[in-house]
């Protein structure tokens, strides 16, 4: 819908004028924020359910000036509260279990390229940073990592050496002396860390949404209970 109606009006415009009078939305570091937009998508934020009714009905009206529709089988609803499932959470763990699981994968599907004794060891590691590699690190640095994940990594990356190597776990083969043969330069949980630094860095040195958002706070009392996990920013500053 914002596509088709970017030709008519300019979206910057046509979001304006939706949410002129309206004064939802969540407030981080002082700063109400209603809407967040990338490319042709936007996404709306409110506090309440009544908040993103009042917000969708807005929306409607202001469409219908020019004979367009919420496409509702394109629209997505995502729920933030303080309510934790470990069976449902999206958390970071749960995103580098995937990433490993989608890496091992395929550095199976390679097997044929591991058993070739005519490719050198310095192709091989190659073809798994470029190939294998590539597919775990994916938006990582926008990860949170903990001791444990940090742990989980490592012994991903030696189980990718020893595979390549066709080294099997009954050969007692120390971590160092495998990294020494396939010549790695750098782990692979360093590469995380410097990706994560890197992000941040950028995110400091700018004046925008994404700065904010990091650094900002959100207004909350005291909750009962046990304190939540540290914020992004705390929780990667062990990589410092």
């Amino acid at each position: 819908m914002v596509t088709c109606l970017a030709k008519l009006q300019p979206e910057k415009e046509f979001v304006r004028d939706v949410l002129d009078n309206w004064n939802g939305g969540t407030t981080i570091g002082g700063s109400k924020i209603s809407n967040l937009r990338f490319a042709d998508d936007t996404t709306f934020i409110a506090a309440s359910q009544e908040e993103l009714v009042a917000l969708l009905d807005i929306l409607e009206q202001h469409s219908a000036a020019y004979d367009l529709g919420i496409n509702y089988n394109n629209t997505k609803v995502m729920i933030v509260n303080r309510e934790h499932d470990k069976h449902r959470a999206i958390n970071c763990e749960n995103e580098i279990r995937r990433r490993i699981q989608q890496a091992r994968v395929a550095m199976t599907k390679l097997t044929k390229i591991w058993r070739d004794r005519n490719i050198t060891k310095a192709t091989k590691m190659s073809l798994v940073q470029s190939l294998v590699f590539s597919i775990f690190l994916y938006a990582s640095e926008t990860w949170t990592v903990r001791k444990a994940d940090r742990a989980r990594i490592d012994a991903f990356e030696m189980w990718t050496c020893r595979r390549m190597l066709r080294a099997p776990y009954t050969a007692h083969r120390t971590n160092v002396s495998t990294l020494d043969e396939v010549g790695s330069p750098k782990r692979l949980s360093s590469i995380v860390s410097t990706r994560i630094l890197t992000f941040f860095g950028h995110i400091h040195r700018s004046d925008n949404m994404e700065k904010l958002v990091v650094q900002g706070h959100a207004p909350s009392g005291r909750h009962r209970g046990r304190p939540l996990h540290a914020g992004w920013i705390r929780r990667n500053s062990c990589w410092i």
